[in-house]
């Protein structure tokens, strides 16, 4: 049984300073705060979720898990079982940790590959009802991480085959874009090669073009490093924006992305692995672009019975 997901649903992220960050990400970036999390976690949110992004105190900055959420309690139970079957390591999340994550039953799994742990959860609460109003940028949703990895072929097969994502294009031999099916975005998740593993950046999806516009003079009034763009991206049909967080992790605004129908998807396209296939309009990149970001890894846990 094909595995069926909502969407992308947040990001854990480790930070070396959580007040910086946490300022950053709301007066800069445009995210809204949500009361703290268990310890020192801050939650902050860009839709009607209760979070879209956790901050974690570390002592160096990366990615520290990916939720998804999947379309059903009977998708996640599916999941759950063919994972197990599989062989893989599966951990059942306890009720007190979904609790304070403010979501419905999950599970996680360290991806081999990346090292990156995944949580997959049955659903999230809205933030009492309360819509998300956006201020400095009018961003749509959490859009896509992308990572890297020398096991990149690999990384790739495990995401199709194992987890069913499926491929929406590909830079040959540089990166995959993969969408969590039947989510209609050309991507939620990119795997690119790398002689490491780490993060490449997190995406957030603007609502219009003057967002990408309003955010390079904002960052460049308080002084945030632009890395690459405006640009558009060939594979997506994006124009992006790429810029760092106070540790130098590189997040990117995007407007326009292709959306891939469930039924009849035209077929992945292999685009030359020249700079031409990233960018159309040749954007300089600076290159302390994704050059910050460790993946908090942590040993897989015993593979688990399905849930009942």
């Amino acid at each position: 049984m094909t595995p069926r997901y909502r969407k992308l649903g947040y990001v854990a992220l480790n930070v070396t300073d959580i007040e910086r960050s946490a300022r950053f990400y709301v007066d800069l970036l445009g995210l809204s705060p949500v009361a703290p999390g268990p310890g020192e976690a801050r939650f902050l949110r860009c839709s009607d979720d209760h979070h879209n992004v956790i901050l974690h105190a570390a002592a160096r900055p990366g990615l520290k898990r990916i939720g998804f959420e999947m379309e059903s309690r009977a998708a996640l139970e599916a999941l759950h079982a063919s994972l197990v079957a599989g062989g893989h390591a599966v951990r059942e999340m306890s009720a007190e940790e979904c609790a304070l994550l403010h979501q419905g039953c999950g599970i996680r799994l360290v991806e081999p590959f990346t090292g990156v742990t995944l949580e997959f959860y049955e659903s999230m609460r809205e933030f009492g009802g309360t819509p998300f109003v956006p201020t400095v940028a009018r961003i749509q949703r959490l859009g896509h991480i992308v990572m890297r990895t020398p096991e990149y072929a690999r990384a790739v097969e495990f995401y199709t085959d194992v987890l069913g994502f499926r491929i929406s294009d590909s830079i040959d031999g540089a990166v995959t874009f993969l969408r969590c099916f039947p989510n209609p975005f050309h991507h939620s998740l990119g795997i690119g090669n790398g002689k490491e593993r780490g993060l490449h950046h997190v995406n957030f999806m603007v609502t219009e073009v003057d967002d990408i516009g309003r955010a390079l003079w904002r960052f460049n009034r308080s002084e945030v490093p632009i890395v690459n763009g405006p640009g558009r991206h060939p594979p997506s049909g994006s124009m992006f924006l790429y810029f760092l967080d106070p540790d130098g992790m590189t997040l990117e605004y995007s407007f326009g992305m292709e959306e891939f129908p469930e039924i009849a998807p035209r077929k992945p396209r292999v685009l030359e692995p020249i700079r031409e296939s990233f960018d159309y309009w040749g954007a300089p990149v600076d290159p302390r672009k994704a050059a910050v970001g460790e993946i908090e890894t942590s040993r897989p846990q015993p593979a688990t019975r399905a849930a009942a």
